[in-house]
């Protein structure tokens, strides 16, 4: 992470979606630390578009994030059965009748070019591992390149592939999980356990992620062995965050048992607040009425897109971590400053009590 220059060893966490603005990415790598374009649901011209507005507004390196590739799911026989537990909603809304939508081509051929054209420093991958080939495009690029685990056998499986950095990936975080590697519940390890080893198992520098919203948890991570931090849901209150006013809100008024891990909105596991669609969807031992990713994500979006233009929170996937509760409505830039200052002052006042302890 040094090649960066980062004054603050914070990252801002690429958040697919539209929470990740050029303006928001742009102010966190000017306040010093490094801001991530999460590209995994854009095209190749939105992507270029998102990258020109960040060079005009900064010249600091900054990073973009895709999906790795996954294989086209098999359209399950009960899928009617998911079209008609949302068809309610639709209506709800006065939107048209939904239907069992379609698999599409995977974009990640042309996204990765698109990616590699942008001159980003920094590459970050989630969902599982590149292809190979992929992975020589991103080193001839010389682009510093991460990948996500939950587990250590994960993080240990980033490493032999050649990446430069492991996002540690903890329970607590907030949007979709990143696990591929076994199944997703043996995933579900919390960052305070999960990045002290993966730091003992890998040789490259681990990011730590999940639940961190303050100098406290920076300071934390660091104590783990970490060499920067990866923060979303804070940056989502953030003023130049492109959430909707009922997605900020409900971040600003939830609690720390707000959120769990559901398959509702988009059919991959993914932690966000607790609202309607989520508790009439995702019913527990009835998983054959939610679609696997990303046909989920196909069925669910117009009813989202509506949901958000009408300020229906009700409807909208509230990707969120654990510690909502920290959640502020500030800038980028203050946000950073304060993180680089509470961690600050949290590790002088540790090393006061080590040496008052020393003493005795």
């Amino acid at each position: 992470m040094k090649q960066f220059g980062l004054r603050v060893p914070v990252v801002q966490a690429p958040m697919t979606g539209g929470g990740d603005t050029p303006q928001l990415v742009a102010a966190v790598c000017n306040a010093g630390g490094i801001g991530f374009i999460g590209a995994a649901y854009l095209t190749p011209a939105q992507m270029a578009d998102a990258v020109r507005t960040v060079r005009t507004l900064t010249d600091r390196p900054f990073g973009i994030n895709l999906f790795a590739p996954l294989p086209t799911p098999d359209l399950p026989h009960t899928a009617e059965r998911a079209v008609d537990r949302v068809a309610a909603f639709y209506r709800e809304l006065d939107l048209p009748e939904p239907t069992v939508p379609k698999a599409a081509p995977s974009p990640f051929p042309d996204q990765l070019q698109a990616a590699l054209d942008t001159g980003a420093a920094a590459f970050s991958f989630t969902f599982g591992m590149l292809p190979p080939d992929a992975i020589r495009a991103i080193k001839a690029r010389r682009m510093f390149m991460m990948g996500t685990a939950t587990t250590v056998e994960e993080a240990v499986a980033l490493e032999r592939a050649g990446v430069d950095a492991v996002v540690a990936q903890g329970s607590e975080a907030g949007g979709h999980r990143g696990t591929f590697l076994g199944e997703f519940a043996a995933g579900m390890v919390g960052t305070i356990s999960l990045v002290p080893q993966v730091v003992d198992a890998v040789r490259v520098p681990v990011v730590a992620s999940g639940g961190i919203m303050d100098g406290r948890g920076v300071a934390a991570a660091l104590a783990l062995g970490a060499q920067a931090v990866q923060l979303g849901t804070a940056f989502l209150t953030c003023v130049e965050s492109g959430v909707h006013d009922a997605y900020r809100d409900a971040i600003l008024g939830a609690r720390e048992d707000a959120t769990a891990v559901t398959r509702a909105f988009s059919g991959r596991p993914a932690r966000g607040i607790v609202n309607r669609f989520v508790k009439e969807v995702d019913v527990a031992g009835d998983s054959d009425a939610v679609l696997p990713f990303p046909l989920q994500n196909a069925l669910t979006r117009p009813l989202r897109t509506a949901a958000a233009a009408r300020g229906r929170a009700e409807f909208l996937s509230l990707w969120a971590g654990q510690g909502v509760r920290m959640a502020r409505r500030q800038s980028a830039a203050e946000l950073v400053a304060r993180l680089a200052a509470e961690s600050d002052e949290v590790i002088a006042a540790l090393s006061h009590e080590t040496d008052g302890l020393r003493g005795q």
